[in-house]
Protein backbone atom coordinates (compact mmCIF):
# COMPACT_ATOMS: atom_id res chain seq x y z
CA UNK A 1 0.00 0.00 0.00
CA UNK A 2 1.50 3.34 -1.04
CA UNK A 3 0.83 6.48 0.96
CA UNK A 4 0.96 10.20 0.26
CA UNK A 5 3.54 12.52 1.71
CA UNK A 6 3.46 15.83 -0.16
CA UNK A 7 0.93 18.36 1.16
CA UNK A 8 0.55 20.54 -1.92
CA UNK A 9 0.01 17.56 -4.19
CA UNK A 10 -2.80 16.29 -1.97
CA UNK A 11 -4.39 19.74 -2.00
CA UNK A 12 -4.35 19.50 -5.79
CA UNK A 13 -6.06 16.11 -5.72
CA UNK A 14 -9.04 17.40 -3.79
CA UNK A 15 -9.18 20.49 -5.96
CA UNK A 16 -9.83 18.29 -9.00
CA UNK A 17 -12.55 16.45 -7.07
CA UNK A 18 -14.12 19.76 -6.00
CA UNK A 19 -14.31 20.94 -9.60
CA UNK A 20 -16.22 17.78 -10.48
CA UNK A 21 -18.54 17.58 -7.48
CA UNK A 22 -19.90 21.07 -7.99
CA UNK A 23 -21.51 19.69 -11.17
CA UNK A 24 -23.35 16.91 -9.29
CA UNK A 25 -27.13 16.83 -9.52
CA UNK A 26 -27.64 15.28 -6.15
CA UNK A 27 -26.92 18.74 -4.78
CA UNK A 28 -29.63 20.41 -6.82
CA UNK A 29 -31.86 17.73 -8.40
CA UNK A 30 -32.17 17.01 -12.10
CA UNK A 31 -33.60 20.03 -13.88
CA UNK A 32 -35.71 19.91 -17.02
CA UNK A 33 -35.47 23.38 -18.55
CA UNK A 34 -36.88 24.89 -21.74
CA UNK A 35 -35.33 27.97 -23.29
CA UNK A 36 -36.16 30.16 -26.25
CA UNK A 37 -33.04 30.82 -28.27
CA UNK A 38 -32.62 34.13 -30.07
CA UNK A 39 -31.67 34.28 -33.73
CA UNK A 40 -28.05 34.67 -34.88
CA UNK A 41 -26.28 37.95 -34.27
CA UNK A 42 -24.83 39.95 -37.13
CA UNK A 43 -21.31 38.86 -36.16
CA UNK A 44 -22.34 35.21 -36.15
CA UNK A 45 -24.09 35.58 -39.48
CA UNK A 46 -20.95 37.14 -40.88
CA UNK A 47 -18.84 34.29 -39.51
CA UNK A 48 -20.83 31.84 -41.62
CA UNK A 49 -19.37 33.51 -44.69
CA UNK A 50 -15.86 32.74 -43.47
CA UNK A 51 -14.42 29.61 -44.97
CA UNK A 52 -11.05 27.96 -45.08
CA UNK A 53 -9.55 25.31 -47.30
CA UNK A 54 -7.15 24.38 -44.50
CA UNK A 55 -7.63 20.81 -43.31
CA UNK A 56 -7.14 20.14 -39.58
CA UNK A 57 -4.71 17.22 -39.34
CA UNK A 58 -3.53 15.38 -36.23
CA UNK A 59 -0.24 13.54 -36.11
CA UNK A 60 -1.96 10.14 -36.15
CA UNK A 61 -3.99 11.15 -39.23
CA UNK A 62 -0.86 12.34 -41.01
CA UNK A 63 1.00 9.18 -40.07
CA UNK A 64 -1.83 7.00 -41.39
CA UNK A 65 -1.82 9.00 -44.62
CA UNK A 66 1.95 8.70 -44.94
CA UNK A 67 2.46 12.47 -44.81
CA UNK A 68 3.77 12.93 -41.26
CA UNK A 69 7.37 13.17 -42.45
CA UNK A 70 6.62 16.04 -44.80
CA UNK A 71 5.04 18.28 -42.15
CA UNK A 72 7.01 20.68 -39.95
CA UNK A 73 5.47 19.90 -36.53
CA UNK A 74 7.60 22.44 -34.69
CA UNK A 75 9.83 22.20 -31.63
CA UNK A 76 6.90 21.65 -29.22
CA UNK A 77 5.99 18.30 -30.80
CA UNK A 78 7.63 15.00 -29.83
CA UNK A 79 7.45 13.26 -33.20
CA UNK A 80 8.61 9.97 -31.68
CA UNK A 81 5.26 9.87 -29.86
CA UNK A 82 3.20 12.25 -31.95
CA UNK A 83 2.25 14.24 -28.82
CA UNK A 84 3.14 17.65 -27.44
CA UNK A 85 6.49 17.59 -25.69
CA UNK A 86 5.59 18.19 -22.05
CA UNK A 87 5.68 15.62 -19.21
CA UNK A 88 2.08 14.54 -18.62
CA UNK A 89 -0.16 11.57 -19.38
CA UNK A 90 -2.60 14.20 -20.69
CA UNK A 91 -0.24 15.53 -23.38
CA UNK A 92 -2.40 15.57 -26.55
CA UNK A 93 -1.60 14.82 -30.15
CA UNK A 94 0.31 17.33 -32.24
CA UNK A 95 -1.64 19.10 -35.00
CA UNK A 96 -0.28 20.38 -38.27
CA UNK A 97 0.47 24.12 -38.34
CA UNK A 98 -1.77 26.57 -40.15
CA UNK A 99 -1.17 27.41 -43.78
CA UNK A 100 -2.94 30.52 -45.02
CA UNK A 101 -5.43 32.71 -43.14
CA UNK A 102 -7.27 31.66 -39.98
CA UNK A 103 -10.38 33.53 -41.05
CA UNK A 104 -10.06 36.36 -38.52
CA UNK A 105 -13.23 37.09 -36.54
CA UNK A 106 -14.97 33.76 -37.11
CA UNK A 107 -17.27 34.21 -34.10
CA UNK A 108 -17.99 36.75 -31.33
CA UNK A 109 -15.04 36.76 -28.94
CA UNK A 110 -12.66 35.63 -31.68
CA UNK A 111 -10.27 37.76 -33.70
CA UNK A 112 -7.43 36.87 -35.98
CA UNK A 113 -5.07 36.91 -32.98
CA UNK A 114 -7.14 36.18 -29.86
CA UNK A 115 -9.85 33.97 -28.32
CA UNK A 116 -11.48 35.70 -25.35
CA UNK A 117 -12.49 33.47 -22.42
CA UNK A 118 -13.96 34.55 -19.08
CA UNK A 119 -12.99 32.63 -15.93
CA UNK A 120 -15.84 32.70 -13.39
CA UNK A 121 -14.84 32.57 -9.72
CA UNK A 122 -17.38 32.31 -6.87
CA UNK A 123 -17.47 35.12 -4.32
CA UNK A 124 -14.83 34.64 -1.66
CA UNK A 125 -17.46 34.94 1.09
CA UNK A 126 -19.88 32.30 -0.25
CA UNK A 127 -21.75 31.01 2.81
CA UNK A 128 -22.73 27.77 1.05
CA UNK A 129 -19.20 26.93 -0.05
CA UNK A 130 -17.88 27.71 3.41
CA UNK A 131 -20.43 25.29 4.85
CA UNK A 132 -19.73 22.55 2.31
CA UNK A 133 -16.00 22.89 2.80
CA UNK A 134 -16.20 23.28 6.59
CA UNK A 135 -14.11 20.14 7.28
CA UNK A 136 -11.24 21.70 5.36
CA UNK A 137 -9.17 24.30 7.24
CA UNK A 138 -9.64 27.74 5.69
CA UNK A 139 -5.89 28.15 5.52
CA UNK A 140 -5.84 25.50 2.81
CA UNK A 141 -7.86 27.62 0.38
CA UNK A 142 -6.43 30.16 -2.01
CA UNK A 143 -7.73 33.68 -2.50
CA UNK A 144 -9.33 34.53 -5.82
CA UNK A 145 -6.41 36.84 -6.58
CA UNK A 146 -4.01 33.90 -6.24
CA UNK A 147 -6.26 31.71 -8.38
CA UNK A 148 -6.35 34.36 -11.09
CA UNK A 149 -2.58 34.84 -10.95
CA UNK A 150 -1.99 31.12 -11.33
CA UNK A 151 -4.49 30.75 -14.16
CA UNK A 152 -2.90 33.65 -16.03
CA UNK A 153 0.42 31.82 -15.72
CA UNK A 154 -1.17 28.63 -17.02
CA UNK A 155 -2.32 30.51 -20.10
CA UNK A 156 1.32 31.25 -20.92
CA UNK A 157 2.00 27.51 -20.91
CA UNK A 158 -1.05 26.54 -22.98
CA UNK A 159 -0.64 29.37 -25.47
CA UNK A 160 2.98 28.34 -25.94
CA UNK A 161 2.41 24.62 -26.52
CA UNK A 162 -0.97 24.21 -28.20
CA UNK A 163 -1.61 24.85 -31.88
CA UNK A 164 -4.17 27.67 -31.89
CA UNK A 165 -3.79 28.55 -35.58
CA UNK A 166 -2.39 32.03 -35.12
CA UNK A 167 -4.44 32.96 -32.06
CA UNK A 168 -3.76 33.22 -28.32
CA UNK A 169 -6.29 32.66 -25.53
CA UNK A 170 -6.99 35.82 -23.54
CA UNK A 171 -8.34 34.87 -20.08
CA UNK A 172 -10.37 37.50 -18.21
CA UNK A 173 -11.33 37.04 -14.56
CA UNK A 174 -14.90 37.61 -13.28
CA UNK A 175 -15.97 37.21 -9.63
CA UNK A 176 -19.61 36.36 -8.97
CA UNK A 177 -21.76 38.90 -7.14
CA UNK A 178 -24.04 36.44 -5.33
CA UNK A 179 -23.87 33.06 -3.63
CA UNK A 180 -23.82 29.96 -5.79
CA UNK A 181 -27.60 29.38 -5.47
CA UNK A 182 -28.66 32.97 -6.17
CA UNK A 183 -30.51 32.81 -9.50
CA UNK A 184 -31.05 36.58 -9.77
CA UNK A 185 -27.37 37.37 -9.23
CA UNK A 186 -26.36 34.51 -11.54
CA UNK A 187 -28.48 35.84 -14.42
CA UNK A 188 -27.17 39.36 -13.84
CA UNK A 189 -23.57 38.12 -13.77
CA UNK A 190 -24.06 36.23 -17.03
CA UNK A 191 -25.51 39.38 -18.62
CA UNK A 192 -22.47 41.36 -17.46
CA UNK A 193 -20.19 38.72 -18.91
CA UNK A 194 -22.10 38.75 -22.20
CA UNK A 195 -21.38 42.47 -22.43
CA UNK A 196 -17.68 41.56 -22.33
CA UNK A 197 -18.23 39.63 -25.60
CA UNK A 198 -16.27 36.44 -24.85
CA UNK A 199 -16.28 33.33 -27.01
CA UNK A 200 -16.58 31.12 -23.92
CA UNK A 201 -16.88 31.04 -20.12
CA UNK A 202 -15.24 28.60 -17.75
CA UNK A 203 -17.19 27.83 -14.56
CA UNK A 204 -20.28 29.32 -12.97
CA UNK A 205 -22.49 29.35 -9.84
CA UNK A 206 -23.02 25.66 -9.23
CA UNK A 207 -26.48 25.55 -7.66
CA UNK A 208 -28.61 27.45 -10.19
CA UNK A 209 -29.11 27.05 -13.96
CA UNK A 210 -29.83 30.77 -14.43
CA UNK A 211 -26.22 31.54 -15.34
CA UNK A 212 -26.15 28.86 -18.02
CA UNK A 213 -29.58 29.85 -19.34
CA UNK A 214 -28.52 33.44 -19.83
CA UNK A 215 -25.22 32.60 -21.51
CA UNK A 216 -26.97 30.19 -23.84
CA UNK A 217 -29.47 32.90 -24.79
CA UNK A 218 -26.46 35.04 -25.76
CA UNK A 219 -24.96 32.10 -27.70
CA UNK A 220 -21.85 31.96 -25.53
CA UNK A 221 -20.09 28.63 -24.96
CA UNK A 222 -19.74 27.59 -21.31
CA UNK A 223 -17.86 24.70 -19.75
CA UNK A 224 -19.00 23.77 -16.24
CA UNK A 225 -21.61 26.53 -15.94
CA UNK A 226 -23.21 24.78 -12.96
CA UNK A 227 -26.81 24.06 -12.03
CA UNK A 228 -27.29 21.73 -15.01
CA UNK A 229 -27.64 18.06 -14.38
CA UNK A 230 -29.38 16.07 -17.07
CA UNK A 231 -28.67 15.09 -20.62
CA UNK A 232 -31.91 16.60 -21.95
CA UNK A 233 -30.75 20.11 -21.01
CA UNK A 234 -27.49 19.72 -22.90
CA UNK A 235 -29.28 18.30 -25.94
CA UNK A 236 -31.69 21.26 -25.98
CA UNK A 237 -28.96 23.88 -25.54
CA UNK A 238 -26.32 22.44 -27.84
CA UNK A 239 -23.71 23.53 -28.84
CA UNK A 240 -23.22 25.98 -25.98
CA UNK A 241 -23.18 23.94 -22.75
CA UNK A 242 -20.49 21.41 -21.81
CA UNK A 243 -19.19 19.86 -18.62
CA UNK A 244 -16.26 17.73 -17.46
CA UNK A 245 -17.72 15.48 -14.78
CA UNK A 246 -19.99 12.52 -15.33
CA UNK A 247 -23.70 13.39 -15.36
CA UNK A 248 -25.75 11.93 -12.48
CA UNK A 249 -27.79 9.77 -14.83
CA UNK A 250 -24.49 8.41 -16.15
CA UNK A 251 -23.24 7.78 -12.61
CA UNK A 252 -26.46 5.87 -11.99
CA UNK A 253 -25.82 3.64 -15.01
CA UNK A 254 -22.27 2.99 -13.77
CA UNK A 255 -23.48 2.10 -10.29
CA UNK A 256 -26.30 -0.13 -11.51
CA UNK A 257 -23.92 -2.10 -13.73
CA UNK A 258 -21.40 -2.44 -10.89
CA UNK A 259 -24.09 -3.57 -8.45
CA UNK A 260 -25.65 -6.02 -10.92
CA UNK A 261 -22.29 -7.64 -11.61
CA UNK A 262 -20.65 -7.56 -8.20
CA UNK A 263 -23.01 -6.74 -5.32
CA UNK A 264 -26.66 -7.63 -5.93
CA UNK A 265 -27.80 -11.11 -4.91
CA UNK A 266 -24.90 -11.67 -2.51
CA UNK A 267 -24.82 -11.63 1.28
CA UNK A 268 -24.07 -8.39 3.11
CA UNK A 269 -20.69 -9.67 4.28
CA UNK A 270 -19.24 -6.19 4.84
CA UNK A 271 -21.97 -5.00 7.22
CA UNK A 272 -21.13 -4.37 10.86
CA UNK A 273 -23.83 -6.66 12.22
CA UNK A 274 -23.36 -10.41 12.44
CA UNK A 275 -26.95 -11.16 11.38
CA UNK A 276 -26.65 -8.99 8.25
CA UNK A 277 -23.55 -10.88 7.14
CA UNK A 278 -25.69 -14.01 6.83
CA UNK A 279 -28.46 -12.35 4.81
CA UNK A 280 -28.75 -11.49 1.15
CA UNK A 281 -28.46 -7.76 0.66
CA UNK A 282 -31.57 -5.65 1.16
CA UNK A 283 -31.10 -2.18 -0.32
CA UNK A 284 -32.26 1.21 0.85
CA UNK A 285 -31.59 4.67 -0.58
CA UNK A 286 -30.79 7.92 1.23
CA UNK A 287 -31.06 10.83 -1.19
CA UNK A 288 -30.94 14.61 -1.12
CA UNK A 289 -34.29 16.02 -2.25
CA UNK A 290 -34.19 19.82 -2.18
CA UNK A 291 -36.73 20.53 -4.96
CA UNK A 292 -39.93 19.10 -6.43
CA UNK A 293 -37.93 18.07 -9.48
CA UNK A 294 -35.49 16.26 -7.22
CA UNK A 295 -38.38 14.31 -5.68
CA UNK A 296 -39.34 13.06 -9.13
CA UNK A 297 -35.71 12.27 -9.84
CA UNK A 298 -35.38 10.17 -6.71
CA UNK A 299 -38.48 8.18 -7.62
CA UNK A 300 -36.99 7.62 -11.07
CA UNK A 301 -33.78 6.50 -9.38
CA UNK A 302 -35.64 3.84 -7.39
CA UNK A 303 -37.50 2.77 -10.53
CA UNK A 304 -34.20 2.36 -12.40
CA UNK A 305 -32.79 0.16 -9.65
CA UNK A 306 -35.91 -1.99 -9.50
CA UNK A 307 -36.01 -2.32 -13.30
CA UNK A 308 -32.50 -3.80 -13.18
CA UNK A 309 -33.36 -6.33 -10.50
CA UNK A 310 -31.95 -4.28 -7.62
CA UNK A 311 -34.95 -4.08 -5.32
CA UNK A 312 -35.17 -0.99 -3.11
CA UNK A 313 -36.91 -1.76 0.17
CA UNK A 314 -36.92 1.81 1.47
CA UNK A 315 -36.27 5.30 0.10
CA UNK A 316 -35.71 8.16 2.54
CA UNK A 317 -34.87 11.75 1.61
CA UNK A 318 -33.68 14.94 3.25
CA UNK A 319 -33.75 18.56 2.11
CA UNK A 320 -30.35 19.70 3.38
CA UNK A 321 -27.61 18.49 5.73
CA UNK A 322 -28.87 21.04 8.27
CA UNK A 323 -32.26 19.28 8.35
CA UNK A 324 -30.52 16.03 9.22
CA UNK A 325 -29.63 17.44 12.62
CA UNK A 326 -33.25 16.71 13.57
CA UNK A 327 -34.45 14.22 10.96
CA UNK A 328 -31.55 11.73 10.85
CA UNK A 329 -32.81 9.50 13.71
CA UNK A 330 -36.21 9.01 12.06
CA UNK A 331 -34.65 8.29 8.65
CA UNK A 332 -32.34 5.71 10.16
CA UNK A 333 -35.28 4.17 12.03
CA UNK A 334 -37.17 3.70 8.76
CA UNK A 335 -34.21 2.00 7.10
CA UNK A 336 -33.66 -0.25 10.08
CA UNK A 337 -37.36 -1.18 10.28
CA UNK A 338 -37.34 -2.10 6.58
CA UNK A 339 -34.52 -4.57 7.20
CA UNK A 340 -32.08 -2.66 4.98
CA UNK A 341 -28.63 -4.24 5.13
CA UNK A 342 -27.01 -1.96 2.55
CA UNK A 343 -27.62 1.81 2.24
CA UNK A 344 -27.05 3.45 -1.14
CA UNK A 345 -26.08 7.02 -0.31
CA UNK A 346 -26.85 9.69 -2.92
CA UNK A 347 -26.45 12.92 -1.01
CA UNK A 348 -23.99 15.63 -0.09
CA UNK A 349 -20.59 15.28 1.61
CA UNK A 350 -21.77 16.75 4.94
CA UNK A 351 -24.86 14.54 5.41
CA UNK A 352 -23.05 11.34 6.44
CA UNK A 353 -21.64 13.09 9.51
CA UNK A 354 -25.10 13.19 11.11
CA UNK A 355 -26.52 10.04 9.51
CA UNK A 356 -23.67 7.78 10.62
CA UNK A 357 -23.85 9.07 14.20
CA UNK A 358 -27.61 8.43 14.22
CA UNK A 359 -27.07 4.90 12.92
CA UNK A 360 -24.55 4.10 15.64
CA UNK A 361 -26.87 5.55 18.29
CA UNK A 362 -29.57 3.20 16.99
CA UNK A 363 -27.17 0.24 17.13
CA UNK A 364 -27.64 -0.21 13.39
CA UNK A 365 -24.56 -1.15 11.35
CA UNK A 366 -25.32 -1.68 7.65
CA UNK A 367 -23.11 -1.50 4.60
CA UNK A 368 -22.80 1.96 3.03
CA UNK A 369 -22.64 1.94 -0.78
CA UNK A 370 -21.05 4.95 -2.49
CA UNK A 371 -22.76 6.13 -5.66
CA UNK A 372 -19.91 8.27 -6.99
CA UNK A 373 -22.01 11.44 -7.20
CA UNK A 374 -20.58 13.62 -4.44
CA UNK A 375 -17.19 13.91 -2.88
CA UNK A 376 -17.80 12.05 0.30
CA UNK A 377 -15.36 9.76 -1.53
CA UNK A 378 -12.53 12.11 -0.50
CA UNK A 379 -10.67 11.19 2.68
CA UNK A 380 -10.82 14.61 4.36
CA UNK A 381 -14.62 14.28 4.50
CA UNK A 382 -14.79 10.57 5.28
CA UNK A 383 -12.67 11.09 8.39
CA UNK A 384 -15.45 13.26 9.83
CA UNK A 385 -18.01 10.43 9.65
CA UNK A 386 -18.62 7.90 12.43
CA UNK A 387 -15.87 5.38 11.76
CA UNK A 388 -17.89 2.50 13.22
CA UNK A 389 -20.17 3.06 10.24
CA UNK A 390 -17.85 4.24 7.49
CA UNK A 391 -15.50 1.30 7.96
CA UNK A 392 -18.25 -0.58 6.11
CA UNK A 393 -18.36 1.86 3.17
CA UNK A 394 -17.48 0.92 -0.41
CA UNK A 395 -18.62 1.69 -3.94
CA UNK A 396 -17.78 3.50 -7.16
CA UNK A 397 -15.90 6.75 -7.67
CA UNK A 398 -14.94 8.91 -10.64
CA UNK A 399 -11.80 10.02 -8.80
CA UNK A 400 -8.33 8.88 -9.81
CA UNK A 401 -5.65 7.48 -7.54
CA UNK A 402 -3.66 10.39 -6.09
CA UNK A 403 0.08 10.55 -6.58
CA UNK A 404 2.69 11.85 -4.17
CA UNK A 405 3.89 14.37 -6.71
CA UNK A 406 0.77 15.59 -8.49
CA UNK A 407 1.49 15.78 -12.19
CA UNK A 408 -0.14 19.20 -12.71
CA UNK A 409 1.78 20.88 -9.92
CA UNK A 410 4.91 19.14 -11.20
CA UNK A 411 4.18 20.32 -14.73
CA UNK A 412 3.76 23.90 -13.49
CA UNK A 413 7.13 23.72 -11.72
CA UNK A 414 8.70 22.10 -14.78
CA UNK A 415 7.59 24.93 -17.05
CA UNK A 416 7.96 27.95 -14.78
CA UNK A 417 10.76 26.78 -12.49
CA UNK A 418 8.79 27.66 -9.35
CA UNK A 419 5.71 26.64 -7.38
CA UNK A 420 2.35 28.23 -8.30
CA UNK A 421 0.91 31.08 -6.26
CA UNK A 422 -2.14 28.90 -5.71
CA UNK A 423 -1.53 25.12 -5.59
CA UNK A 424 -5.33 24.72 -5.70
CA UNK A 425 -5.65 26.69 -8.93
CA UNK A 426 -2.71 24.82 -10.43
CA UNK A 427 -5.24 22.03 -10.88
CA UNK A 428 -8.67 23.44 -9.95
CA UNK A 429 -9.36 24.68 -13.48
CA UNK A 430 -6.81 22.57 -15.27
CA UNK A 431 -9.37 20.01 -16.43
CA UNK A 432 -11.37 22.75 -18.12
CA UNK A 433 -8.26 24.25 -19.68
CA UNK A 434 -7.03 20.91 -21.02
CA UNK A 435 -10.44 20.06 -22.46
CA UNK A 436 -10.82 23.47 -24.08
CA UNK A 437 -7.34 23.78 -25.53
CA UNK A 438 -7.64 20.25 -26.93
CA UNK A 439 -10.92 21.31 -28.53
CA UNK A 440 -9.33 24.45 -29.99
CA UNK A 441 -6.62 22.34 -31.64
CA UNK A 442 -9.18 19.88 -32.97
CA UNK A 443 -11.55 22.60 -34.24
CA UNK A 444 -9.00 24.40 -36.35
CA UNK A 445 -8.94 28.01 -37.55
CA UNK A 446 -12.67 28.33 -38.34
CA UNK A 447 -13.65 28.65 -34.68
CA UNK A 448 -17.39 28.79 -33.97
CA UNK A 449 -19.56 27.08 -31.33
CA UNK A 450 -20.90 24.71 -33.97
CA UNK A 451 -17.45 23.77 -35.25
CA UNK A 452 -16.25 23.31 -31.66
CA UNK A 453 -19.06 20.79 -31.16
CA UNK A 454 -18.17 18.95 -34.37
CA UNK A 455 -14.56 18.66 -33.23
CA UNK A 456 -15.44 17.43 -29.74
CA UNK A 457 -17.90 14.87 -31.11
CA UNK A 458 -15.37 13.64 -33.67
CA UNK A 459 -12.50 13.19 -31.20
CA UNK A 460 -11.84 9.57 -30.18
CA UNK A 461 -12.41 8.13 -26.71
CA UNK A 462 -9.26 8.65 -24.65
CA UNK A 463 -7.69 5.70 -22.90
CA UNK A 464 -7.64 5.74 -19.11
CA UNK A 465 -5.27 4.47 -16.45
CA UNK A 466 -5.38 4.70 -12.63
CA UNK A 467 -4.28 8.36 -12.71
CA UNK A 468 -6.16 9.42 -15.85
CA UNK A 469 -9.89 9.32 -16.62
CA UNK A 470 -11.35 8.27 -19.95
CA UNK A 471 -13.12 11.12 -21.72
CA UNK A 472 -15.21 11.53 -24.84
CA UNK A 473 -18.03 13.66 -26.17
CA UNK A 474 -20.73 12.79 -28.67
CA UNK A 475 -21.95 9.36 -29.71
CA UNK A 476 -19.45 6.58 -29.03
CA UNK A 477 -21.81 3.85 -27.84
CA UNK A 478 -20.96 4.50 -24.19
CA UNK A 479 -24.19 6.26 -23.17
CA UNK A 480 -27.79 6.08 -24.45
CA UNK A 481 -27.73 9.67 -25.79
CA UNK A 482 -25.18 12.12 -27.18
CA UNK A 483 -22.69 12.94 -24.44
CA UNK A 484 -21.91 16.53 -23.42
CA UNK A 485 -20.01 15.48 -20.28
CA UNK A 486 -16.39 14.43 -20.24
CA UNK A 487 -15.65 11.65 -17.75
CA UNK A 488 -16.84 8.22 -18.86
CA UNK A 489 -15.39 5.73 -16.40
CA UNK A 490 -15.25 4.90 -12.69
CA UNK A 491 -13.13 2.94 -10.28
CA UNK A 492 -14.02 1.03 -7.12
CA UNK A 493 -13.04 2.16 -3.62
CA UNK A 494 -13.44 1.15 0.01
CA UNK A 495 -12.76 2.93 3.27
CA UNK A 496 -9.84 1.77 5.39
CA UNK A 497 -10.38 3.38 8.79
CA UNK A 498 -7.12 2.13 10.31
CA UNK A 499 -4.45 3.06 7.78
CA UNK A 500 -2.56 6.20 8.77
CA UNK A 501 -1.40 8.80 6.29
CA UNK A 502 -1.98 12.32 4.96
CA UNK A 503 -5.44 13.14 3.61
CA UNK A 504 -6.08 15.15 0.48
CA UNK A 505 -4.70 18.27 2.16
CA UNK A 506 -1.71 16.61 3.72
CA UNK A 507 -3.16 16.35 7.23
CA UNK A 508 -1.87 13.11 8.71
CA UNK A 509 -4.45 10.95 10.45
CA UNK A 510 -6.28 7.63 10.42
CA UNK A 511 -8.42 6.67 7.46
CA UNK A 512 -7.89 6.66 3.69
CA UNK A 513 -9.75 5.33 0.68
CA UNK A 514 -8.32 2.21 -0.92
CA UNK A 515 -8.58 1.77 -4.69
CA UNK A 516 -9.43 -1.78 -5.80
CA UNK A 517 -7.03 -3.44 -8.26
CA UNK A 518 -4.67 -0.49 -8.15
CA UNK A 519 -7.38 1.92 -9.27
CA UNK A 520 -8.35 0.11 -12.48
CA UNK A 521 -11.12 2.01 -14.26
CA UNK A 522 -14.20 0.76 -16.09
CA UNK A 523 -16.58 2.14 -18.65
CA UNK A 524 -20.22 1.38 -17.73
CA UNK A 525 -20.40 -1.82 -19.79
CA UNK A 526 -17.03 -3.15 -18.64
CA UNK A 527 -17.60 -4.07 -15.00
CA UNK A 528 -16.53 -7.72 -14.58
CA UNK A 529 -18.99 -10.24 -13.18
CA UNK A 530 -17.46 -11.24 -9.85
CA UNK A 531 -17.92 -10.66 -6.17
CA UNK A 532 -16.65 -7.21 -5.30
CA UNK A 533 -13.04 -6.99 -4.17
CA UNK A 534 -13.85 -4.30 -1.63
CA UNK A 535 -11.95 -4.72 1.65
CA UNK A 536 -9.44 -7.01 -0.04
CA UNK A 537 -6.02 -5.45 0.60
CA UNK A 538 -4.43 -7.49 -2.19
CA UNK A 539 -3.84 -5.16 -5.09
CA UNK A 540 -5.45 -2.18 -3.32
CA UNK A 541 -3.62 1.17 -3.13
CA UNK A 542 -4.22 4.48 -1.39
CA UNK A 543 -1.85 6.35 -3.72
CA UNK A 544 1.17 6.02 -5.96
CA UNK A 545 4.59 7.43 -5.24
CA UNK A 546 4.98 8.45 -8.89
CA UNK A 547 3.10 6.55 -11.61
CA UNK A 548 1.27 3.21 -11.69
CA UNK A 549 2.95 0.15 -13.18
CA UNK A 550 2.83 0.27 -16.96
CA UNK A 551 2.31 4.03 -17.11
CA UNK A 552 5.23 6.08 -18.38
CA UNK A 553 5.40 9.86 -18.42
CA UNK A 554 8.06 11.10 -20.88
CA UNK A 555 10.73 13.47 -19.64
CA UNK A 556 11.86 16.67 -21.36
CA UNK A 557 14.29 19.46 -20.45
CA UNK A 558 12.61 22.19 -18.41
CA UNK A 559 12.05 25.44 -20.34
CA UNK A 560 12.91 27.21 -17.08
CA UNK A 561 16.42 25.76 -17.21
Amino acid sequence: MRKLSNRSSQRSHIAMRISRVMLSSFMVGILGISLSIAGPTAAQAASKKTSSTFKVTSYSQAKAAGTAGSINWGSKCDTSLGTLAFPSVYAPQCFAPLTGSNGGATSPGVTGSTVKIVLYLPPQDSAILHYIFSPIPSSDFSKNSQVNETMQQWMKFFNSYYNLYGRQVQLVNFTGTGDINNAVAAAADATSIAEMHPFAVWGGPSLTPAFADTLTAHKIVCVGCGGISNSAYYQKNSPYQWTLGMLPEQSLIEMINWMKNQVNGHKAIYAGQANFKKENRVFGVVALSSTTTADKTNQALVKAFNKNGIKIAQLVTYQSPVDLLTSAPSLIAKLKAAGVTSIIFAGDPIGPQTLTKAATAAQYFPEWLLSGTSFYDVSIYARTYDQKQWSHAFGVSSGTVPTTSNQWVSLYKWYFGEAPASPDAAILQIGTAVMFFNALQETGPSLTPGNLKKALFAAPVTKSNPIKVSTAYGNHGIWPTADYAGTDDNTQIWWNSTVVGPDSYGHVGAGLYEFVDGGKRYLPSQWPTQITKAFNPKGAVTSYESTPPGVTIPTYPSPAG
